[in-house]
C-alpha cells in the first residue's frame, strides 16, 4: 500500500484497520459520498472478498475489523475504486471547494492523478486474542459516541453497532463475538 510503513503480513488473519481521508476533509459528511464507501464495503462482502466483522465510517475516516485470503490488496482496490467514484460525483454534483482541496493536498509524488482522496496505506493491526477483538469492537462501535453525534452506538447509521444488538444495519458483517 503505497510508501506506509504498516504492513499486513499474515494473510487470512483478523485486522483492525484504519483509512483516513487526505488532510483529513469531510467528505463523509455528505451522505451521498458516504453511501459509496458503503456501497463498496457490501460489495466486497457480497463476493466474499472480505468477510467484515465491524466497522464504522465517520465524516473523515473508517474503522473495520475485517478478514480476507488478501486484505491489503482488497483494501487498495477499495480505496482505489472508491476514490474515483467519490472524484466523479464531486465533479458531477460538488462541491466544487472539496475537489479542490483533494487537489491541493494531493502528495506530490503521485504524479499519474490530479486528485488524491485517500492517505496512503491502512494502519492496520493484527486482532491477536478475544479479549483484543472485543476491545477494538467497542472502542469502533462508540467512535461516533465519543464524537458526541449519537447517545449509543446503535443510533449511528455508519456502523455495524446496530448489528450487534440485533438490528439490520447497512453493511452485512459477519461477527466474530
Amino acid at each position: 500500500m503505497g510508501r506506509s510503513r504498516y504492513k499486513i503480513i499474515e494473510s487470512g488473519k483478523t485486522y483492525f484497520i484504519t483509512s483516513s481521508v487526505i488532510n483529513w476533509l469531510s467528505l463523509f459528511a455528505l451522505p451521498a459520498l458516504a453511501g459509496i464507501v458503503v456501497d463498496s464495503l457490501n460489495f466486497l462482502q457480497q463476493q466474499q472478498r472480505v468477510k467484515i466483522h465491524a466497522w464504522v465510517l465517520m465524516e473523515t475516516h473508517f474503522h473495520l475489523v475485517a478478514t480476507s485470503a488478501n486484505i491489503s490488496s482488497e483494501m487498495r482496490k477499495m480505496k482505489s475504486y472508491t476514490a474515483r467514484c467519490i472524484v466523479d460525483y464531486l465533479k458531477a454534483n460538488g462541491p466544487e471547494f472539496l475537489l479542490e482541496q483533494l487537489k491541493f493536498y494531493k502528495k506530490k509524488h503521485k504524479n499519474d492523478q490530479i486528485y488524491q482522496v485517500w492517505q496512503e496505506g491502512l494502519h492496520p493491526k493484527l486482532i491477536l486474542d478475544e479479549k483484543m477483538l472485543t476491545g477494538t469492537i467497542e472502542y469502533i462501535h462508540y467512535n461516533p459516541v465519543k464524537r458526541g453525534y449519537v447517545d449509543k452506538p446503535e443510533h449511528w447509521r455508519y456502523s455495524s453497532g446496530r448489528d450487534y444488538i440485533g438490528l439490520k444495519g447497512l453493511v452485512t458483517v459477519k461477527p466474530l463475538v
